[in-house]
């Protein structure tokens, strides 16, 4: 039986580890990144990878960082015959590269070469692109640029956030990883080397990227959210504070009005003007300091006062 070492840490790596784990490997070591606090009490709580292996009382190794770690000569003496991550989030040292008969390969959720880094599901929907996929692909020192062993495209439909889209990629990934290690130990791969000039890249989304731009199209907007839903989430501001926007949708409009500016309130939600004749209409968001609600029953309560004409993100630009 061939021994595996698995590396990952979200939710998306658990189907990839459930698979290999059900196609009968042996899982000799789960990596995964070390506990953190969650949430307002700060609760100590382990990556859904490790609560997976525990579940079939596999070893986990939880290093800060990997490299000149003692769990990187952990795993090199334990003579693994494959590695395989899936957000793992670090790029592995040479002397880990090498130390698999069958090298170590990565489950990557875009169509590499686009979307390399780390947010490519995020960035697949921020920039409104009817599919993306998966991508396994030999490990490299340089981030995501491994030779192609395999690729799956997987749509995006309008409606998809990053959590559903995670959702479908991570089962998307786990049939292809399941079809291609047996042809990876029988010898029948023909890796394919990536095209460089045709790479782009979606490094981890900072907060300042998170805030809604109202001068953009309804549609750039639209993406926007969905494309940080379910996190870290869009958000805007309303009279000075913070307000998180889940969920909206598009609607079209006849007469421009300056960005930002609530047009229509309706018992479901309110308008917002945009950069172009489409408006946003909020349907689920988030005050500074509450929990998420939908729009209804935010202008049932608290936002009960608001008028037509209220604009949001004020400071935008300032």
């Amino acid at each position: 039986m061939k021994k595996v070492v698995f590396m990952g840490t979200p939710d998306f790596s658990v189907p990839v580890l459930k698979r290999l784990i059900n196609d009968g490997y042996d899982v000799i070591a789960v990596v995964t990144q070390p506990d953190r606090p969650v949430g307002r009490k700060r609760v100590l709580t382990p990556p859904p990878v490790k609560v997976e292996a525990e579940k079939y009382q596999i070893p986990v190794l939880q290093p800060e960082k990997i490299r000149n770690s003692i769990e990187l000569q952990n795993i090199i003496e334990m003579k693994p015959d494959l590695i395989v991550t899936a957000a793992f989030g670090q790029i592995l040292p040479k002397e880990l590269l090498d130390a698999p008969k069958f090298g170590c390969i990565n489950v990557h959720a875009s169509l590499l070469p686009e979307l390399r880094g780390g947010a490519p599901v995020h960035y697949a929907i921020i920039q409104g692109k009817k599919k993306t996929g998966i991508t396994i692909m030999y490990m490299v020192e340089k981030l995501d640029a491994g030779d192609i062993i395999s690729q799956v495209e997987v749509q995006i439909s309008e409606t998809d956030n990053v959590g559903t889209l995670f959702n479908k990629l991570s089962v998307a990934g786990a049939e292809l990883l399941s079809e291609t290690i047996p042809r990876l130990f029988n010898d029948e791969i023909k890796p394919i080397s990536q095209n460089n000039e045709l790479a782009t890249f979606a490094s981890n989304i900072k907060r300042e990227q998170e805030k809604i731009d109202w001068t953009k199209s309804g549609e750039e907007i639209y993406n926007h959210i969905r494309g940080l839903n379910p996190w870290p989430v869009a958000y805007t501001t309303l009279e000075g504070s913070v307000m998180k926007v889940w969920e909206s949708e598009t609607i079209a409009l006849t007469e421009q009005k300056s960005p930002g500016t609530i047009i229509q309130l309706m018992k479901d939600g309110f308008i917002v003007a945009t950069g172009n004749l489409t408006g946003i209409k909020i349907k689920e968001l988030q005050p500074s300091g509450k929990k998420k609600m939908t729009a209804a029953q935010f202008l049932n309560g608290a936002g009960s006062h608001l008028s037509i004409g209220t604009v949001l993100g004020e400071s935008y630009g300032k």
